[in-house]
Parts: C-alpha cells; structure tokens; sequence
C-alpha cells in the first residue's frame, strides 16, 4: 500500500500570484509577513507530512519485499507544476502449503488454528490472512531431461508430459513454457496459455548430451518464473523430468535451491529411474522437492509417470495459504526459516523452507 502526498507549485500561485520576483524565485506571502523561497515551502510542508506517515498505522499487503519510505519526483513534473511523492511501503510473507493424512491423501477442510507458523524460529507478529487456495491461476516450468541417459524412456516421457499440459493449463487463465536440458537448456516454448504451441514445444525436443539439471532450474527461475512476475496473485511451479544424476552444471545444488526459494517457485520432481533402487539422482530430486515445497516422486515403471503427472495436478489445486506479518523483521537480506506443522500427529505439511528477506 502507498501513502502519497502530491504537493503542486501551482498551489503556492494560487496564495499570492501577484506578489513574485522571478528573477529571485522568491514567493511574498503578505498575510504572513515573511517571504520564502518556492522550496522553502515545499521543505516545510514535506516536514509536515512525513510527520502526519509517521503517525499512521501502515496496513500491510503482499508484496515480495520491504520498502522503506521514499521521496521521489512524478514522472510528470515540469517547471511549471513540481511535484513531490512520499511513498510509504510495507510487506508480508505469504506461503502456500498442502497438508495430507497418514495414507498421503489431501485434507481440505483445516483453518488457522490447526497449524503452528514459526518464522525465524518464532511466532508471526500477526497472521494477516489464512484461507485454501483452490483456484489460483498457475504459472509452470516443465523442464525435460533430454539427456543421453533417458534416451529409452524419452518418447514415453513426451507423451506423459504432454497429456499433463492438457489437462493442466486452462485457456486465458494458466500459462506454461517448455524447457529441455542436456548439456545445455533451451526454451522450446516461451510462457503461453495455448496447449497446441505447449505440445509442439515438448514434441521438438531432441535427446542426447550431458546432463546439467541444477543450471536449468537455476536458469528458469532466474529468467522467467523472476522476470515474469504477476501482479496478481498466481501459484508459481516446476515440474522437473529427470533422472536427477547432474554431472554438467555450474550452478550448484544449493545455488539452485536458493533462486527457487528467492522466485518463490515450488519443485515436483518426476524421477526416469526405472532401476528400483534409490539412487544418487533420485536422493537430489528429493532434496530440491523438499526445500520449495514441491513434492518428488518415483515411479517403479514408465507408465506410472502419467499417475505422477496426475498427483501433481491435483496437489496445485488443494493448497492453503497464510499470510503473516513476521516478528523481529530485518530488510537485512538474509535467510529466514519457515516452519509450518499440523496440531494434529497423523497430519503432514509441505511447505517451503524459507525465504530471503529483502535488502534495504
């Protein structure tokens, strides 16, 4: 929310327009007695009204970070009508998260009081806002590995993906864009909500190469799910198709993580390993799924990757948010912990970890 006070020269005109020495810029206000300089007066009302902010409860309103107050000119001004702006912005921290029972099943009838909220490691100053989100607009990253090593599974893994899009992105309400990785990414299909330009993206990818999934998550959040922020409220998420072995990267996990949690950007992970084993890869899938919120998941045979596909759609659509304004709150740039628990033992949350507080 922005406080403003818009002070115009041609209010000074109108005290005494008769009275002026332009060749001084001096206003003569006789019914004072006193003479003054044009940003004389500007000087003192602006003392004024930053008094008048300063005494002001500021209701807080989501935004990514904290804003002290500014004075900035309007792009507007011109020598005949100055104008000065006080602006006055304030945040909070919004989080969404899903809550499932002992059987992995989603529950949607939960409020406020059946969570504890810890930031930072202590209690929300103020919960400004809980409700279930069931229908958010989405903005996704599907990111495709197309590496040498999926090379038997990829034709399948195109058909899954694409029946996904489908049945995923709504016309005029959802937009998607279509990454492939190997020893390099590509966006084969920029943010769209037309699913037959989505399909052609994910058809035109080519297998073969290393493999650098960390620079490719790294890479989508920083320049597109960052870059193209809303100014609506949308639920931001990658859905990640891969063996989870990086062996090509130069961002590294962690990197990756942070930028992820910096775009606010949940991780499904689907792995391509069909060994049965719990691998190296599937072990970083997990880990990137776990600290954004998202979820990771391990089918034993190639068809069940549509049942992923299908979880994963659901779970978009069965989420909480709560809104709280955090205690002890610093513009200091540094890490902050989330910790979200259900009062009930048999329930699970999944929420992100944590986030990056703004820098002043």
């Amino acid at each position: 929310m922005r406080l403003s006070v818009r002070i115009s020269a041609r209010y000074v005109h109108l005290i005494d327009k008769e009275s002026r020495w332009p060749w001084l810029g001096v206003k003569n206000l006789d019914w004072l007695g006193m003479k003054y300089t044009r940003w004389h007066f500007y000087l003192a009302v602006l003392l004024a009204a930053t008094t008048l902010l300063a005494q002001t409860p500021t209701p807080y309103v989501a935004t990514s970070g904290l804003a002290l107050p500014t004075v900035s000119p309007s792009a507007d001004t011109d020598q005949n009508d100055s104008v000065l702006t006080i602006r006055k912005r304030v945040s909070e921290v919004n989080v969404l998260f899903t809550a499932t029972d002992r059987h992995g099943k989603f529950v949607r009838d939960l409020n406020q009081r059946d969570f504890t909220i810890l930031d930072d490691h202590k209690p929300p100053q103020a919960i400004v806002n809980f409700r279930r989100e069931v229908d958010l607009p989405l903005e996704l990253g599907v990111l495709v590995d197309t590496s040498g090593s999926v090379r038997g599974r990829f034709d399948f893994e195109q058909e899954a993906t694409v029946s996904f899009l489908q049945s995923t992105v709504r016309p005029k309400f959802d937009r998607a864009f279509v990454m492939g990785f190997s020893s390099h990414s590509q966006v084969t299909q920029d943010f769209t909500d037309n699913v037959r330009l989505l399909e052609t993206g994910v058809r035109s990818l080519r297998d073969g190469g290393g493999t650098a999934l960390y620079d490719a998550i790294y890479r989508a959040c920083h320049d597109k799910l960052i870059k193209d922020k809303s100014d609506h409220p949308v639920r931001r998420a990658i859905i990640v198709v891969s063996d989870g072995e990086d062996n090509q990267s130069e961002y590294t996990r962690a990197q990756a993580i942070e930028m992820a949690q910096r775009a606010e950007v949940m991780i499904y992970a689907i792995s391509t390993d069909d060994s049965g084993l719990i691998l190296r890869g599937d072990k970083a899938l997990e880990q990137l799924a776990d600290a954004t919120g998202g979820r990771a998941f391990f089918p034993y045979k190639m068809k069940d990757i549509k049942n992923s596909f299908a979880a994963i759609q659901d779970e978009l659509r069965s989420q909480y948010v709560v809104s709280y304004r955090p205690a002890d709150f610093d513009a200091d740039g540094r890490y902050r912990s989330i910790e979200i628990t259900a009062v009930k033992k048999d329930l699970q949350v999944r929420a992100r970890r944590g986030y990056y507080a703004p820098k002043q």
